[in-house]
Parts: structure tokens; C-alpha cells; sequence
């Protein structure tokens, strides 16, 4: 996988670097670890990107359930009206209205449920997958990075101690 390894590389980068004495801090070429981090950007899966693409879909999908809703309420309005005109039938045309807009905004909300159960289906498999490339790419990176700060701090440890038993060696040899 060419993530993990400029994730290697960086790690590399890390243990060669030059270090300020007794700082535990290192000098590292900024440039070469930015462009590692570019290629990482560039190397991630692209679920990544289909969140955007979710996103998009899920507006369109309501986009669409709204224009139909409004599509289907002009429908009855002017079929209602169009009843009205006729005083014999003004009774019965209410009540078609009625019922053509009880139908209409039945047709909306289950459109709009089915709307929300396929967004829902899409963004939980998306959060799986997130989830299996998080343990999968940045449990090692912490994993490793942890390992690194660890080695670099027994080392450390190690200096100091080796300069406080040549300082005492001196000092000894001072008191002779």
C-alpha cells in the first residue's frame, strides 16, 4: 500500500533526523515531509471523495421529492378549482381536492422515508469503511509513530546517563 509506505518514509525521515542536544527536539526538512503528506492526500481511497458524491445525491434525491411534491400539489389545486366552477359538485370537488392531497402527501412522505432509508443505507456502509481504514492506515501510523518517540526517548535516557557517569568519572579523576 503506497500509504503506508510514505508513512515509512516520514518514520525514516524521523529516525535520521539530526537532533538538538538534550531537547528531544530534531531538525527535519520541512519541504520533504510536506510533499510526503501531498502524496499520502493523494494516495487515500477515494471513499473519501464519495462523501461529497453522498452528500450531492442526498440533496438531489430531495430536490426531486420537493419538485414532484409541488408538481403533484399544483395538480389537485387546479383540479379543485376547476370543480369549484361548477356549483352542483362544489361539495364533491372539496373532497377530491381533499383526497388528491392526502394521496399527494402520502406519495411525498414515503418518497421522502424511502429518500431518508437509502441516504442512511449509503452513509452507514461509508462509516464501515471509514472505520476499517482507520484501524487499517492510522492504528499502524500511531502504533509506529508511538515506537519511534519511545526509541528516540530511550536513546535520550541512555545519553543522558552515559554524560552523568562521564561527569562523575571526571569528577573522580578531579578528586585523585
Amino acid at each position: 500500500m503506497k500509504v503506508l509506505e510514505l508513512l515509512d518514509e516520514i518514520e525514516e525521515i524521523i529516525d535520521t533526523a539530526s537532533g538538538f542536544p538534550l531537547t528531544g527536539k530534531i531538525m527535519v526538512d520541512a519541504g520533504e515531509l510536506l510533499e510526503i503528506i501531498k502524496e499520502i492526500r493523494i494516495e487515500l481511497p477515494d471513499e473519501i471523495q464519495q462523501a461529497q458524491w453522498i452528500k450531492n445525491e442526498r440533496q438531489r434525491i430531495l430536490d426531486e421529492a420537493k419538485r414532484e411534491y409541488e408538481t403533484v400539489l399544483k395538480d389537485a389545486q387546479r383540479q379543485a378549482e376547476a370543480l369549484i366552477e361548477n356549483d352542483d359538485i362544489i361539495v364533491k370537488a372539496k373532497v377530491k381536492a381533499d383526497e388528491l392531497l392526502r394521496v399527494a402527501e402520502s406519495n411525498v412522505k414515503q418518497l421522502k422515508m424511502s429518500t431518508y432509508d437509502y441516504i442512511d443505507s449509503i452513509l452507514f456502509n461509508f462509516q464501515d469503511r471509514m472505520e476499517q481504514i482507520n484501524a487499517q492506515y492510522f492504528g499502524d501510523m500511531f502504533n509506529n509513530l508511538e515506537k519511534t518517540f519511545e526509541s528516540i526517548n530511550t536513546t535520550l535516557s541512555d545519553n543522558r546517563n552515559e554524560i552523568k557517569e562521564m561527569a562523575y568519572r571526571t569528577q573522580m579523576e578531579s578528586d585523585h
